[in-house]
C-alpha cells in the first residue's frame, strides 16, 4: 500500500471512530464532564489486558487523585489519576478500583468503590456517579460505596497472596507531594504486612504506551481542537499583541470545542523568549519582525495533544528566519520517517543528531572544526538543539513507555526538533504528534495543522 493510500485509509479509519464517538452524544452525557461518554469496551479490554499479566492469586488496587488545596477553602480543579481512568473510565475523586482475577467470588474480581452520592452533594457539588452510571461508564458490575471499603478489603486480602501497588516510576517523575495512592499503599502495607508486594507500573507502562483505536480517535479529536485554536491564532496575530492575548485566544477556542483547556502549561515565547525552553510567563508584547514560538495543545477526555509552531508577528518570515525554519522542518520530516516498529530510542536520537549537525553546518552555525572536536557526550549540535526529539504522548503529555524497549505499532510520539539562536534573537521549534504504523511512515495526527511557510503566511495575510 502506498503511503498516500495508507494515509487516506487511516483518515477514513479515524473519521469513522470520531463519528462513532459523536454518536455517543445521543446518550446522556457523562455526569458533569464536557466530553461524550467513551465506549466502555475500551476499559473492559484494558482491565482484561492488565489482569492477564498479574501473578496467580494476586490483587491490584488503584486510587483516584486528591483534590489539591490552594489555601483557605480554595482547591485546584480536579484531574483524575490517569491509571484508574485508563482501567475504568471513572473521572471522579475518592474512587478506588480493585482487580482480583482469581477471587473465589466472581462478583469480586472487579470492584469499584465510589463516594456515595446523595441529594445534598448533588445540590452543592453536582451529581456524582450512581452505581448504574458507574457500570455504564466502566463495565464493572460490582460497585460499593467507599464506606464499605475496609470491610470488603479485609475479606479480599484474606483470599489473596500478593497485592499490586501503584507507584509512579515515570522517567520524568519528580513528586514531592504524598498522593492519595501513596497514603493508601502505606495503609495497606501496615495493615497487611504478610502479603507479598508487586508493582503495577511496569505492566501499565507497556499497556498504556500502545493505543487502542478508540484512544487514537480521542487523541485525534484533541489534535483537531488544537488545529482550530492555531488557525484562530494565525488570524489574530499582529504587531503589538501580547503573549497572553494569544494564550487567551487558544483557551477560547478550546473551551468552545468541549476541551477542558490546555493539556499542559502553554509556552508562547516571542523574540528571545523562544530560547527559554520552559518559558511559561507569556507576559511580553510581540514586536514587528519577531517570531513567536507557540507550544500548546488541547486535551480532550483526558487525552493530550502537543503542538509546536513558530510564526512571524508581522505575517512574513525574513530570509534568515525562513532559512532556519526550513532546516528545522527538514529535520522533523526526516526524524518522523525513523519512527517505525523496532526503532530503539537511543539510536534514534543519535541519528537525528547527525541530521541536525548537517543542517547546522549548512546554516553556518557550526563549522567542521566544531564537529571534529566535539565532546561525544555533548555533541556540537547540542549548542543549538539541546533537548530530545520525541516523547510518548497519550493520557499524559509525557506518557508512559519504556525507553529501552523497541518502538511498537500504535505507539504515539511527538516529533519536535528545534534550533535556538539567542545571538540572532529567535528560536524555532516545530512539533507534530504521530502514530507508529505496522509498516511505512507514521500517521500524523496533526497533518491538517498548517506548518509550511507558504500556508502560514497566506492565512496570516488573507
Amino acid at each position: 500500500m502506498s503511503v498516500w493510500t495508507q494515509s487516506k485509509t487511516l483518515s477514513l479509519y479515524y473519521h469513522i471512530y470520531s463519528t462513532a464517538l459523536s454518536v455517543a452524544s445521543n446518550f446522556e452525557n457523562y455526569i458533569h464532564m464536557k466530553y461524550d461518554l467513551i465506549d466502555n469496551k475500551l476499559f473492559i479490554k484494558n482491565r482484561k489486558n492488565f489482569m492477564a499479566q498479574m501473578k496467580p492469586n494476586s490483587l491490584a488496587v488503584f486510587n483516584s487523585n486528591d483534590i489539591y488545596p490552594i489555601s483557605a477553602d480554595s482547591t485546584m480543579p480536579f484531574q483524575q489519576h490517569r491509571d484508574i481512568f485508563y482501567l475504568s473510565g471513572v473521572d471522579q475523586e475518592e474512587s478506588i478500583l480493585v482487580l482480583f482475577p482469581d477471587c473465589p467470588k466472581e462478583k469480586h474480581r472487579e470492584i469499584l468503590f465510589l463516594k456515595e452520592t446523595n441529594d445534598h452533594i448533588a445540590v452543592w457539588e453536582g451529581e456524582k456517579l450512581t452505581k448504574e452510571k458507574a457500570f455504564e461508564t466502566s463495565g464493572i458490575k460490582t460497585v460499593y460505596w467507599l464506606k464499605d471499603m475496609e470491610k470488603i478489603m479485609f475479606e479480599l486480602m484474606t483470599q489473596c497472596d500478593t497485592v499490586y501497588i501503584n507507584t509512579n516510576e515515570h522517567y520524568r517523575a519528580n513528586v514531592e507531594t504524598e498522593t492519595r495512592e501513596d497514603r493508601y499503599t502505606k495503609w495497606l502495607k501496615e495493615k497487611y504486612p504478610a502479603h507479598s508486594v508487586a508493582k503495577s507500573n511496569p505492566i501499565l507502562q507497556r499497556l498504556r504506551s500502545v493505543k487502542d483505536p478508540i484512544e487514537l480517535a480521542l487523541m485525534q479529536q484533541a489534535c483537531d481542537i488544537t488545529e482550530k485554536g492555531f488557525r484562530r491564532i494565525l488570524k489574530f496575530t499582529k504587531p503589538g499583541v501580547w503573549e497572553y492575548n494569544l494564550e487567551a485566544e487558544f483557551m477560547h477556542e478550546f473551551l468552545n470545542n468541549r476541551s477542558r483547556g490546555f493539556a499542559y502549561t502553554p509556552i508562547i515565547g516571542s523574540g528571545n523568549n523562544a530560547n527559554v525552553l520552559h518559558y511559561i510567563e507569556n507576559n511580553q508584547q510581540c514586536k514587528a519582525g519577531e517570531l513567536i514560538l507557540i507550544d500548546a495543545g488541547a486535551e480532550y477526555a483526558n487525552y493530550a495533544s502537543d503542538m509546536t509552531r513558530t510564526i512571524p508577528v508581522s505575517g512574513r518570515y525574513t530570509d534568515r528566519q525562513t532559512e532556519v525554519y526550513n532546516a528545522v522542518n527538514r529535520v522533523k520530516n526526516e526524524a518522523t520517517k525513523m519512527l517505525v516498529p523496532g526503532t530503539l530510542w537511543e539510536e534514534y536520537h543519535v541519528e537525528v543528531g547527525k541530521i541536525m549537525t548537517s543542517e547546522l553546518l549548512g546554516l553556518g552555525l557550526l563549522d567542521k572544526a566544531d564537529v571534529q572536536n566535539e565532546n561525544p557526550d555533548w555533541p556540537a549540535y547540542k549548542k543549538y538543539f539541546m533537548h530530545g526529539t520525541s516523547h510518548h504522548i497519550g493520557l499524559d503529555t509525557h506518557d508512559y513507555g519504556i525507553l529501552t524497549e523497541p518502538m511498537r505499532e500504535n505507539q504515539v510520539f511527538t516529533v519536535e526538533p528545534g534550533i535556538y539562536i539567542p545571538d540572532e534573537g529567535f528560536g524555532i521549534r516545530l512539533e507534530d504528534d504521530v502514530v507508529i504504523q505496522k509498516s511505512g511512515e507514521p500517521f500524523n495526527l496533526m497533518r491538517n495543522i498548517p506548518i509550511e511557510i507558504e500556508e502560514i503566511e497566506d492565512i496570516m495575510n488573507s
